[in-house]
């Protein structure tokens, strides 16, 4: 079965609250369990600096989020957890894709012209407070994206642009350096629940309205009571059209109990016994997870050595990757440059090599050879050229394993000769 990567980035900008939890950190987490799926997950410090100037607000939200994902069950040893900023690959590819993105493609991006839009409004000049970082966000998104080669990125409808200029910047280094890079998807989930918060618009710190994942069941009780209900009294019939009290308890809720508050409200239940009930609800859910995350919030090493722990495995695959990236841009050892034409033939033809070929099947096939002819690897079908040789890249960046179920056996061969013979392809690119 041949593996899907998924990709997920967490802004480290405030407290996670309900709306997170049931519309990304609850649902991520469950397909984190997925067969066939490897899922990267990040917190994305370096995208804070550009809405938060308040260095203190963003290492404590670091570790506010951090511990919310492993208190809701992320486990780090099936997954990629990780702080971007542990990265610095990934600020490498940002230069890199910058020189090949053309700006007229920055400028159509949302975030700059909601800006640009705003300052027109209140009548100032057009890039009036407009720093590089918001111009250049969309390119440092697009790294996140392509250092790992992601096939597909969760993300609301209003950030599908994101991943639409993503895939831009990798056909554009495609096609001028090889191909490189996978052209990231969008993955639209229909279903996700947006919760409302106290007022009744959508939960978001934008409106203070939210109520945090993990208040204490005090401060819980409390933020429920306060939400927003209409005056009908009890015995009353009342609405679940429209009631944000409703829309909280059945993102929590099994259909069963849905229902079950659904003919409360018909039989007119009391404003404050339907709050109690939510609480009782949420915090069924919530309690065990607060236990969890209380520990990591007072250990916050813990935290620390996870997040250093999963750089150090996305490091295994970025770091190689961005050599091969720089050699195919031509930042490579002056020696490689002046080696004579002949003898640069003859080092390449003591040197492993991939072959790639076309059966009368009409499928397209490689095989890795070793400098001395033996055949190492031999592929499966693809059904396009392309698709071959973007196998290849990732054989190259990830070794054997990324290839499970494109690979035909080869009797004779160990694993440690393909990863000899692919690191010795390496260190001549590099050297």
């Amino acid at each position: 079965m041949s593996t899907t990567r998924f990709l997920t980035g967490i802004t480290t900008t405030g407290t996670p609250h309900l709306g997170n939890y049931v519309g990304s950190i609850r649902p991520s987490v469950a397909a984190s369990r997925t067969p066939g799926v490897q899922s990267f997950y990040f917190l994305a410090d370096y995208h804070a600096l550009i809405k938060c100037e308040d260095p203190a607000r963003i290492q404590r939200s670091t570790l506010e989020i951090a511990a919310s994902w492993l208190a809701a069950g992320l486990d780090p040893e099936r997954v990629t957890f990780y702080r971007q900023s542990d990265i610095p690959e990934t600020t490498e590819l940002t230069w890199l894709l910058t020189c090949v993105t053309g700006k007229g493609l920055l400028n159509r991006a949302h975030a700059y012209k909601a800006a640009q839009d705003k300052n027109a409004a209140a009548g100032r000049e057009p890039d009036d407070g407009v720093t590089a970082g918001l111009f250049m966000y969309p390119v440092l998104m697009g790294a996140d994206i392509l250092i790992f080669n992601a096939h597909k990125v969760p993300v609301g409808r209003d950030q599908i642009q994101h991943i639409e200029m993503a895939r831009d910047m990798a056909a554009s280094f495609n096609h001028l350096y090889g191909e490189h890079f996978t052209l990231p998807e969008a993955a639209i989930d229909e279903h996700v629940a947006t919760l409302p918060g106290l007022d009744g618009r959508k939960m978001s710190k934008s409106y203070d309205n939210t109520i945090p994942l993990f208040s204490s069941r005090e401060q819980l009780r409390k933020l429920i009571g306060g939400i927003l209900t209409d005056s009908r009294a009890p015995g009353e019939p009342k609405e679940v059209e429209g009631s944000a009290l409703f829309q909280i308890y059945q993102a929590f809720a099994t259909p069963a109990e849905t229902e079950a508050l659904r003919k409360h409200y018909a039989e007119g239940i009391a404003w404050g016994d339907a709050k109690q009930m939510l609480f009782e609800r949420i915090d069924r859910d919530v309690a065990p997870l607060r236990a969890r995350y209380e520990d990591l919030i007072a250990h916050p090493e813990k935290i620390e050595q996870t997040l250093l722990a999963g750089a150090e495995r996305a490091r295994q695959i970025a770091t190689p990757f961005v050599r091969t990236l720089r050699a195919a841009v031509g930042l490579r050892s002056l020696a490689q440059g002046a080696t004579a034409p002949k003898a640069a033939k003859a080092s390449k033809a003591a040197l492993p090599s991939f072959k790639q070929y076309r059966e009368a099947d009409g499928q397209f096939y490689f095989k890795f050879v070793a400098a001395d002819g033996r055949l190492l690897l031999q592929s499966t079908g693809f059904a396009a050229p392309k698709d071959a040789g973007q196998a290849i890249a990732r054989l190259q960046q990830q070794g054997e394993g990324a290839l499970s179920g494109q690979l035909a056996p080869v009797e004779g061969v160990l694993p440690q000769d393909v990863a000899a013979a692919l690191q010795q392809l390496a260190e001549a690119a590099n050297s």
